[in-house]
């Protein structure tokens, strides 16, 4: 079985959504000094590749540690969407180009190629963005969740956090800030293949960091 690693590494240098702290990774044991390593972590809820539960946006919907660890693990898609350029809308008509595939999937994951721009200033620019439609054929076909390899399911310019409402209000989740979703798509010749995006557990978590991994057979 092909593993592919899904993750951007937390570090305290990497890119944050604009307006939080970075990650601060803190040794306060060390194997010289005390016998083992360990080290204090503190950073946002919403750091490096993360999931957004539906209570990140509405109160008194699903948090993380209280949806079915089964939400978290399904069959995945990545439509390769990286002919749309700053700003652009990833139309529903890029969907169902798949055919029955993205009918079929649990997840539907966008490549835009747009990690190529981690760690600079350019990560933060107009990044293409799933239509309101594409948006909506997610909710009717009752997908678990949607990820992307830019920093949010909206443009950074939107506020209003329009697309996260859209979807959240129907319980799926949402991954932003994956990698590598290009050699998933290359391994998995455009197929299905099964991915597992599990939340760090902690309570009443309105988003966590996830290890995502796609899982395909070789």
């Amino acid at each position: 079985m092909r593993v592919i690693d899904l993750t951007q590494t937390i570090t305290e240098k990497m890119p944050v959504y604009p307006g939080t702290e970075g990650p601060k990774l803190q040794p306060v044991s060390t194997c010289e000094k005390d016998g083992f390593r360990e080290t204090l972590l503190t950073m946002y809820s919403h750091t490096g590749t993360h999931m957004d539960a539906p209570a990140h946006i509405f109160a008194g919907r699903p948090t993380l540690d209280a949806m079915d660890a089964g939400c978290f693990v399904g069959k995945g898609l990545v439509i390769d969407c990286r002919e749309f350029g700053e700003g652009q809308e990833i139309p529903l008509d890029k969907i169902r180009a798949t055919g029955t595939l993205a009918e079929e999937a649990d997840f539907l994951l966008f490549l835009t190629g747009w990690s190529r721009w981690w760690g600079s200033e350019a990560y933060f620019g107009t990044y293409p963005v799933l239509s309101r439609e594409a948006c909506q054929f997610l909710i009717a076909t009752g997908k678990k969740g949607v990820g992307l390899d830019v920093i949010g399911l909206d443009p950074i310019a939107d506020t209003e956090l329009t697309r996260h409402h859209q979807v959240l209000a129907h319980d799926m989740v949402i991954v932003e800030n994956m990698t590598n979703l290009e050699e998933a798509y290359d391994v998995s010749r455009g197929g299905l293949f099964t991915l597992a995006v599990l939340p760090m557990k902690y309570e009443n978590a309105d988003g966590a960091p996830v290890r995502a991994v796609a899982m395909m057979e070789e």
